[in-house]
């Protein structure tokens, strides 16, 4: 292959373009995803300032810093920064060991755009969360959008399939340690006493040796159950950070008190009103705090045995049902009842749904979602409470609703929804839609295999005209079973659905709905 620069090999030349990442490479819109968000980091214009000055004539005035300024670093292409976003949560790394993983991988500086092999990090790793809060929900939105329509443009799924969707609500936890008083009392009163140094406010005593002292106890007490004496040392705990509290406040009114920094002063005060409500909150109260750096954390109970109680965000997913191609994800603040999220997780799938032209008519959904058809009524809503007036089809498609909960858990386990580490509830909905995107990706890596299996099984099985004779049929079965050993590697002997006893012919025979079941005798045995 031709290449302007002598000294270096393109990277096109360096890997397998069949690799099922290396054709989607080549499938996503980028172009699309470019000129969509390029406005988003563009220079905006200023209107400048007024300046007054005088010459030879009289007063003039100035219009200084108008425009837009050229001043800055240039940026990054936007398709690496969205390429780096897909594989952070395409294979579940965070933004240091994505970076670092991207200067070695050939295969994924082809996915961005690259042409020459660049053993250096794209980008500091902060910068992935400064692009991501650049683009905001839209560019997110976007980026998942790209997925669903590959997967319908490279035909992996099929418009019509998108119909018919089944939706379920999850809790996207937040990166907390469980919450328990005495923790919370005492990281209150220690970051208290930190912000108070930091605005130049002194300490009579801070408690430091008796506050430690009073949090190894409690997890003592609490460990052997001696409950009286754990009240004893929380409401001591109150007590010292009611102390420590009423001094900075006293010392803030005085009149003397001079800040040493504006943003310590409200950095401080901030502190103070949360401290406050850790201080005053009680086992049964609403809206409790329950962390300190997450005040938008809240306690939410799915029922679930092994977890009784989850810390974090109620989000709602869509997922195709025939495909299980995720169509939607989005987060909703303060608990609310999961019928009511309904309406607007299904907006945002027709949002992202709407270059295919299909829209959603059948909504398969469990009995949390009961009372709501009045508010979708375009929409046919399927679930456990109609089993009576059911049709036997609609009855067919409840029982896959089951099939969303696996998704769910893998956007968990595989897409790192199960613990976000972003600031605020903006951040819960950056990451919760970054997860659907990962997901999808992974989603389509998964289909670029099997569509490419199928399309080599196809041209080998048509180019004898459907033969009949079985060393023709065995030819054309080998040479798909060689194209997926180029796909999957050679060490995998067996495919996924042959059992023990059955030659791999025979089972891609099956897969691809050749002539009906095949005999034993009609193959021959796979050759070594």
């Amino acid at each position: 292959m031709q290449t302007p620069d002598f000294f270096r090999c393109r990277i096109d030349a360096m890997i397998n373009l069949r690799d099922p990442l290396a054709v989607l490479a080549t499938r996503l819109p980028w172009a699309l995803i470019e000129a969509s968000l390029a406005p988003k980091f563009e220079h905006r214009d200023r209107a400048g300032d007024t300046l007054e000055s005088s010459d030879l004539l009289g007063p003039v005035q100035m219009v200084v810093g108008a425009g837009q300024s050229s001043a800055g670093r240039p940026k990054l292409p936007v398709r690496l920064m969205s390429s780096l976003v897909y594989l952070k949560h395409s294979y579940n790394l965070s933004d240091e060991v994505l970076v670092a993983r991207w200067s070695e991988n050939v295969l994924w500086q082809f996915f961005s755009g690259l042409e020459y092999y660049e053993h250096r990090q794209p980008c500091d790793p902060t910068q992935i969360g400064r692009f991501r809060r650049a683009i905001g929900e839209d560019g997110m939105e976007l980026l998942l959008k790209a997925t669903i329509d590959t997967a319908v443009s490279a035909k992996a799924v099929k418009p019509a399939e998108l119909e018919r969707v089944i939706v379920d609500t999850t809790v996207g936890e937040k990166a907390i340690a469980h919450p328990v008083d005495s923790r919370l009392l005492e990281i209150a009163r220690h970051k208290v006493v930190a912000a108070a140094k930091r605005a130049g406010i002194g300490f009579k005593q801070t408690f430091a040796k008796e506050g430690k002292a009073l949090r190894r106890r409690a997890g003592g007490y609490a460990h052997a159950k001696q409950f009286k004496r754990l009240r004893r040392a929380v409401k001591r705990q109150r007590t010292i950070l009611g102390i420590v509290m009423r001094e900075v406040k006293r010392k803030i009114e005085a009149p003397e008190f001079v800040p040493q920094h504006p943003k310590a002063l409200s950095d401080l005060m901030a502190l103070l009103e949360r401290a406050e409500r850790i201080r005053t909150q009680q086992r049964h109260d609403k809206n409790k705090l329950y962390a300190l750096h997450a005040p938008e954390v809240e306690c939410i109970g799915k029922g679930k045995a092994r977890k009784p109680y989850e810390f974090g965000v109620k989000s709602a997913v869509v997922v195709a049902h025939k495909s299980g191609l995720m169509l939607g994800a989005k987060t909703f603040p303060g608990n609310p009842y999961d019928g009511h999220t309904l309406n607007a997780i299904l907006q945002q799938s027709a949002k992202l749904t709407q270059s295919a032209g299909i829209a959603v008519k059948q909504v398969v959904v469990d009995l949390g979602f009961r009372g709501v058809d009045a508010d979708n009524p375009d929409k046919q809503i399927i679930h456990r409470g109609k089993i009576k007036s059911m049709t036997p089809q609609q009855k067919g498609w409840l029982r896959r609703r089951q099939a969303i909960e696996p998704a769910i858990g893998h956007l968990k386990s595989d897409n790192r929804m199960d613990r976000c580490w972003l600031q605020c509830a903006s951040g819960d909905l950056l990451h919760t839609i970054g997860c659907a995107a990962g997901y999808n990706l992974r989603w389509l890596l998964r289909a670029i295999a099997r569509l490419d299996i199928r399309a080599v099984f196809c041209a080998c099985y048509n180019q004898s005209c459907r033969p009949n004779k079985p060393q023709q049929r065995h030819a054309a079965l080998m040479a798909a079973l060689g194209f997926r050993e180029l796909i999957f590697g050679s060490d995998t002997r067996r495919l996924p659905e042959q059992k023990s006893g059955s030659t791999p012919c025979a089972v891609l025979e099956r897969k691809m709905n050749f002539a009906g079941p095949t005999k034993k005798a009609e193959i021959a045995p796979r050759p070594g």
